[in-house]
Order: C-alpha cells, then sequence, then structure tokens
C-alpha cells in the first residue's frame, strides 16, 4: 500500500522562515490533510463494515442452500461415467474426457466464465515388478515399481540391502546415506516427509544401485513416482510397511540380497482441467478453489475425488444462483477441477506455471479438497501455522488465518480438528510454492485411525481413514454423507465469506 503523500518538515521550516506571514495558514493546511486523511479512513472502514456485512450473510446463505443431498447427484454422474469407461476416470482416459464435459456444461449453465486448459502429460506403464529375496532365505515380496522408474537389466538387479537412515525426513537427504556403505547396494528408505523422487535422487547420489521404499503406514506397498522419465535415475519400487520393517530388521541382524525385477515404459497422453469463474468481482483479488477431477486406473475414485470435485459444483451453482450469476461478489472466485492430480499434481503444476508473476499476486488464497468423505473420516485441515511441529514448516502468510478460519466453523458444529501437514500430496503444492497462501479440508486416505481419534470422531480404531483407498472399492457406496455434507457447509462458509471480505487473511 502507498503512503499517503504530505510536505516534508524541511519543506516547512525553509517556508516558514523565508515567507513568515504563511505560518499561520501551514496548521491550517495540516488539519486540512488530516482532515482528508480521516476522511478517507472512515470510508474505508465503512466499505470494510459494508463488505463484512455482505459476507456474513452470503456465507449463512451458501451453508443453507448448499446440501450433501444436492450434490450426490454429481457423484452419481462420476460412478455413472466409470462405469461405463472401464471402471475410472483416469487422466488421458474417456472416463476423465467425459467428467471434464460434465462440469464444463454444469458451471456454463449456472453462467461462469468457463474454458478448458489443455495440457500433454508422460504416463508410466509397468512392464515387471517383482522383488526375489536371496539371503537370509529364499522368498518373494510384493512390491509397486515407481512410475518411471529406471528399469532393471533384463534378469534383474542382484544386490544386497542397505538400510538409510530412519528419522524426521528418512532417506531424503546424503546425510541419510552412510558414505560408501551404499555403493552398488539396493537402499531400503522408509516413507515419509519428502517426495519418492527427493528419496531415489538421494540414494542414487549416494551410489545405490536402486531403492526400495516402504510405506509407513497401512498392508500395501508405497505407490510412488520419480515425476518423469528425465528424473530416473535408479530401479525404483515400493514394499509395504510389514515387509520393509522386516527386511530392516534382517539388516540388522547380517546380510541380506535380492533381485530386484523392474521394468516401465512412457507414453503421452492428452488431458485438460477445467476452469470455471464468476463474471463479477475484482480481477485482481481473486479467490482460487481446487479439486483433482482424475481418479486412479485402478477404481472410480468417487470419494478420490468425486467428493471434492462434487462438492464444489454443488457450491459454485448455489454461489451463482445468489450473486445473479456471480456478478454481484467483491473479489472474483475462480473454481479448478485439475486434470493428472494422481500422476503427480501434473495439472495444477502446469495451471500456476502459465501465470504470470502480476497474476500469481492476483489470487490471494487457494482452497483444496480432495478426499472430504472417506467412509472412516478423519476431521483434518491443512496446518497452516505449522502448529503441528510435523513435517513442513508453515504456509505462506495467511495460511494459519485460513487453517483457523475452518477450524472456527467446524469447532461450531461440535467438531475438533486436527492440523495436516502440507506433505505435497495434493494440488495446493504448486500454490504455496509460489507463495501463495493455502488451506482446506481432508477426511483420510490409507493413514490409520488411532484409537485417540476414533474417541474424538467415532468410527473405528485400528482401520484406515479409506480402506478404499486407490482401489476399486472407492465407490458410491463407501462415503460417508455427514462428512461430505459437513465438508460442503466449510467449501459454502468460505466461499461466501472471501467472497466478500478477505479481511482476515491479513489479521
Amino acid at each position: 500500500m502507498r503512503a499517503p503523500r504530505t510536505r516534508s518538515t524541511a519543506a516547512l521550516i525553509s517556508a516558514a522562515v523565508a515567507v513568515p506571514v504563511l505560518f499561520t495558514a501551514i496548521p491550517q493546511a495540516g488539519a486540512a490533510d488530516r482532515g482528508h486523511e480521516n476522511t478517507a479512513q472512515s470510508a474505508r472502514k465503512t466499505a470494510q463494515a459494508k463488505q463484512a456485512k455482505q459476507a456474513e450473510k452470503l456465507a449463512k446463505k451458501l451453508v443453507k442452500k448448499s446440501t450433501a443431498n444436492s450434490a450426490y447427484r454429481h457423484l452419481e454422474k462420476f460412478q455413472e461415467i466409470a462405469d461405463d469407461n472401464g471402471g475410472n476416470r483416469a487422466a488421458g482416459t474417456p472416463g476423465h474426457e467425459a467428467s471434464a464435459r460434465y462440469v464444463h456444461d454444469q458451471l456454463k449453465k449456472a453462467g461462469f466464465k468457463v474454458s478448458y486448459q489443455n495440457f500433454t502429460f508422460p504416463e508410466s506403464s509397468t512392464q515387471r515388478e517383482k522383488l526375489m529375496l536371496r539371503t537370509p532365505g529364499p522368498g518373494e515380496r510384493a512390491i509397486k515399481a515407481f512410475e518411471f522408474s529406471k528399469s532393471t537389466p533384463q534378469g534383474g538387479l542382484t544386490a544386497k540391502l542397505a538400510a538409510a537412515r530412519v528419522d524426521e525426513t528418512p532417506g531424503c537427504t546424503l546425510d541419510d546415506y552412510e558414505t560408501g556403505t551404499f555403493t552398488g547396494k539396493i537402499a531400503l528408505v522408509k516413507r515419509g516427509s519428502c517426495t519418492y523422487a527427493e528419496k531415489e535422487a538421494a540414494a542414487a547420489q549416494a551410489g545405490a544401485a536402486g531403492i526400495l521404499v516402504y510405506n509407513h503406514s497401512g498392508d500395501k506397498p508405497a505407490a510412488g513416482s520419480v515425476g518423469d522419465p528425465s528424473q530416473a535415475h535408479i530401479p525404483a519400487a515400493g514394499l509395504s510397511k510389514a515387509d520393509g520393517e522386516a527386511l530392516a530388521k534382517d539388516i540388522a541382524k547380517g546380510e541380506v540380497e535380492v533381485n530386484l525385477h523392474v521394468a516401465t515404459t512412457t507414453v503421452h497422453r492428452k488431458t485438460r482441467n477445467v476452469i470455471a469463474e464468476t463474471r463479477g468481482g475484482r480481477a485482481d483479488q481473486v479467490v482460487a478453489l481446487g479439486a483433482h477431477l482424475d481418479s486412479v486406473p485402478e477404481g472410480p475414485g468417487i470419494n478420490d475425488n468425486g467428493t471434492g470435485s462434487a462438492g464444489l459444483i454443488e457450491v459454485a451453482q448455489k454461489l451463482a444462483k445468489a450473486t445473479d450469476g456471480g456478478k454481484k461478489v467483491t473479489h472474483k472466485v475462480r473454481f479448478a477441477w485439475w486434470s493428472a492430480e494422481e500422476i503427480g499434481l501434473l495439472g495444477s503444476e502446469h495451471y500456476v506455471k502459465q501465470l504470470s508473476a502480476e497474476q500469481q499476486k492476483d489470487i490471494k488464497l487457494y482452497l483444496n479438497f480432495d478426499m472430504i468423505a472417506s467412509p472412516n473420516p478423519a476431521w483434518l485441515t491443512y496446518d497452516g501455522d505449522d502448529s503441528d511441529r510435523e513435517g513442513a514448516g508453515p504456509g505462506p502468510a495467511g495460511s494459519a488465518q485460513i487453517e483457523k478460519l475452518i477450524e472456527k466453523y467446524l469447532g461450531k458444529q461440535g467438531i475438533q480438528t486436527e492440523g495436516y501437514d502440507f506433505d505435497g500430496r495434493s494440488d495446493y503444492g504448486p500454490f504455496i510454492a509460489v507463495g501463495i497462501p493455502a488451506g482446506g479440508t481432508y477426511t483420510g486416505a490409507e493413514e490409520i485411525k488411532t484409537p485417540e481419534q476414533a474417541a474424538k470422531w467415532g468410527g473405528t480404531a485400528g482401520a484406515a481413514f479409506d480402506p478404499n483407498y486407490h482401489g476399486p472399492g472407492d465407490t458410491l457406496k463407501n462415503i460417508d454423507r455427514r462428512a461430505f455434507d459437513l465438508n460442503i457447509d466449510v467449501i459454502a462458509h468460505a466461499v461466501g465469506t472471501y467472497a466478500h471480505d478477505l479481511s482476515s487473511l491479513t489479521s
């Protein structure tokens, strides 16, 4: 903000000495300046009070009108599309294309300015994934080849295992690998903190010939990616938590040798994001929201992330009805349905990269909704202030205030939330990377609900928040309708508030 222009003290003194007759006039001019300044401040306060009142009124109206019962029809459509297209809605497939057309048509009909954003992406196809134990005893372990992994030789890679240090950032930096002890070996690394690509790169830098990353929760092998073929250094695959921990114990006792068999190929596919924004509102003060529209190839993706996508459609439609087609808002509201999130946040990354520096500054906040109706739900908000002191640090300035707004709203509904680390697993990542504050809600994936969480939220302790995560069981039958409804209310409350009033971002 520019400071008010005023005359300098030196100029006033010289004027008083040179022309004494003007001396008595100077306080009058100063008083006039102060009068103008006070008038301007009063006008700003009046405008802010008006915006706050509009925000409160719109937020209440959107919460009342936006419901899970209404949004459920969008989930039914996504299920129907998946059923008609091989059981999924993955990026680059007819199922995703049909989903994108459906969203586009729904928002256009509501009165938004809607567009497609096309891009191409590499897709990894697994040809081989097998791990055989040689010593201390023969056996096979289930693995998941990393997407775009470098392939092993035709007969596989036979090498000894070496375990990377397990700390708060396991296998993320070179100092997690003892100098010289990993050369020519396959690194065994625990999942967590940094990306799979960063772990793979660090292991390769340490001289490892391959890497196995074992999961930190659940009973499935870690499903990782190195991002794209140009970032592949060594053969890489994921193990389950139990298998990884068992191998770590064997390494502690003595030598462990394995044969790792991994092969992937790459093809390029076309896909697109859907972007819809209000026709009214200041273009230099954009309120952005997003949810990924694509599923994994293994299932229809109704919770992940049909729920977030349907929630945004529902609130956008109700916003249009409440604001004359989106014309009567103070700030432009922009909704996005991303493609290729499951492959690595590719749709949101493409979008942010296409923005100029000025356009990035115009986006005052980004809200992300990814999996908002898990069948054994958690109540998690992205930890904008890093109060939980886990993993990554706080989000950009304003993120703490977004978290506070969501916590306060859910608190009034009798729900105690927990913070969730900005771990880079969803589409807020590209936004916080360029300094845009972010927030949102998440009801959990393969993570296990603790007894303390079950006591607080209900549900089943010791079970995954979503046992159907990334599988064929992620269907209409396996969502929590109450979680879906309350999270839609969160979206509605945030949209109604920020559409008129951004003052809480700096308070």
